[in-house]
């Protein structure tokens, strides 16, 4: 009978081979083939799972590792697959229409650049998407600026830095919630955390936006693009202040601390009753919208392609993604491969800012590498999850780090997909509108610094333990 192989831990080049076989193959589909990520993961699953055999774990120990990761994930899923649901329910009873409504209102030449900004945060906002934003607004935008001789990519940049600071902040976004989970906070917690550097880079930006509009004339605009847009939302949608409310009820939950569920479900309500009032829908309505979106038939496109969205069914991709990355994040930690790793980088990290800048760098390094911000987020937060806490300091100081570089750095990478996207839908080069994207270059400096200077670094206690515990659904030992 064969004796079980002793289990050490793998050498540093064995977990590099892991990684860079990971790295190869999601390079490969996304840059070269144009493919999704998932196979190319499961590829990295399969050599990360031959890399812990050939140290000694058994296959029961790797598949528990996979399990492992996919059970950590499922608060994240199920959070996902809800918003997914008030996506298309808010969009069908015309929360999201009114708040793009009152949105665009307020556009003005003069001060276009700064308006520019509010208009696709707004956007970013209540959609919790910035392809969506400037896929539609941004574009509509980038018209305008064009005729009132703003450079363009002075203008894609005032419109990607709203469109990552809704992203980033709204409890829509799929960034949002899966930063959060993969370090093991929730998602208020998070986002209100992030208000302190967020705060301060979007502020920043904001003068910046503002003082650039001096340099440019206050031409008349060519509103057509915005007034087709508001046109396509009347036609649609009966516009009332009152079906803003949906959006404050969430906010005001957030505030205090409702778990994200019970929270989301609630706005779920409100919006499917005012829609019933407003828009006339019915119960069929609340179905088709809640499962398999909304669909806009106004006949403007850049209407139609913003508001088509939502729906359980919308979310398997990213759900199906998170599955994947799990499950070789789950056998990386399982079979120590992510611990030699980190290991390394922190024999350098001893102090509060030299880890969160660790941290912001590896998540940058990630969006170079991976071409993807979902992989560069799932890996930094299970790669420094168990630093932090070495260090005392609270999870939800890792996954602002994670948003502060992961998040909005995406679209600064030629051949990362965000990059690409963005490039291709707004019509300026990603090295063109970079220096003018402020508020996505400045937000890691930003966190780096809180970091060095110590300032909002909270650390981790039994009250904030206990606290987190309960407000992720999960009942706390006696």
């Amino acid at each position: 009978m064969a004796t079980p192989r002793e289990k050490r831990d793998p050498y540093l080049w064995e977990a590099l081979i892991s990684i860079l076989a990971l790295v190869t193959m999601i390079s490969l589909a996304i840059v070269r083939y144009e493919s999704d990520a998932q196979v190319p993961i499961l590829i990295g699953v399969l050599v990360a799972a031959l890399v812990g055999l050939r140290a000694g774990f058994s296959w029961k120990d790797i598949e528990t590792g996979m399990l492992n990761g996919i059970t950590n994930s499922l608060q994240a899923i199920v959070i996902l697959l809800i918003i997914g649901i008030l996506i298309g329910v808010w969009i069908m009873s015309g929360v999201v229409p009114t708040l793009l409504y009152y949105g665009l209102k307020i556009l003005h030449p003069k001060i276009f650049l700064p308006a520019t900004l509010i208009i696709c945060s707004i956007t970013s906002l209540a959609t919790g998407s910035s392809w969506g934003t400037a896929g539609t607004i941004g574009i509509a935008l980038i018209g305008i600026g064009s005729g009132l001789g703003f450079p363009l990519p002075i203008v894609a940049g005032a419109v990607l830095s709203g469109a990552y600071f809704g992203d980033k902040m709204s409890p829509l976004s799929d960034t949002t919630n899966l930063a959060p989970a993969m370090v093991g906070t929730d998602l208020y917690t998070h986002i209100k955390h992030m208000t302190y550097t967020t705060g301060v880079s979007i502020t920043i930006t904001l003068v910046i936006e503002i003082a650039l509009g001096f340099f440019y004339g206050g031409g008349e605009a060519n509103l057509e693009a915005v007034n087709q847009i508001l046109a396509g939302i009347d036609a649609q949608f009966a516009v009332n202040p009152l079906l803003l409310l949906p959006a404050a009820v969430v906010m005001v939950l957030a505030f205090r601390k409702i778990p994200a569920v019970p929270g989301i479900t609630i706005g779920i309500i409100v919006a499917a009753v005012l829609g019933m009032i407003f828009q006339k829908n019915t119960f069929g309505d609340f179905l088709s919208a809640a499962y398999g979106g909304y669909t806009s038939n106004s006949g403007i496109e850049a209407v139609d392609n913003l508001l088509t969205k939502g729906g359980f069914e919308s979310m398997m991709y990213t759900v199906s993604l998170v599955i994947c990355a799990m499950m070789f994040g789950g056998i990386m930690e399982k079979t120590n491969q992510l611990r030699v790793v980190v290991t390394v980088i922190l024999k350098k990290a001893q102090s509060t800012g030299s880890l969160v800048t660790a941290t912001v760098l590896t998540a940058i390094g990630s969006n170079l590498i991976l071409c993807d911000q979902y992989m560069s987020i799932v890996m930094t937060g299970k790669m420094y999850a168990q630093a932090f806490k070495d260090q005392g300091l609270h999870p939800k100081n890792l996954s602002r780090a994670i948003e502060d570089s992961a998040t909005v750095t995406a679209n600064l990478v030629p051949w990362n997909s965000g990059g690409a996207y963005m490039a291709a839908t707004l019509g300026v080069a990603t090295l063109a509108y970079l220096p003018f994207n402020f508020f996505c270059w400045i937000s890691p400096i930003v966190s780096m610094l809180f970091g060095w200077f110590n300032i909002t670094m909270d650390p981790i206690d039994a009250d904030d333990a206990e606290a987190d515990t309960e407000e992720a659904g999960v009942k706390s030992p006696a």
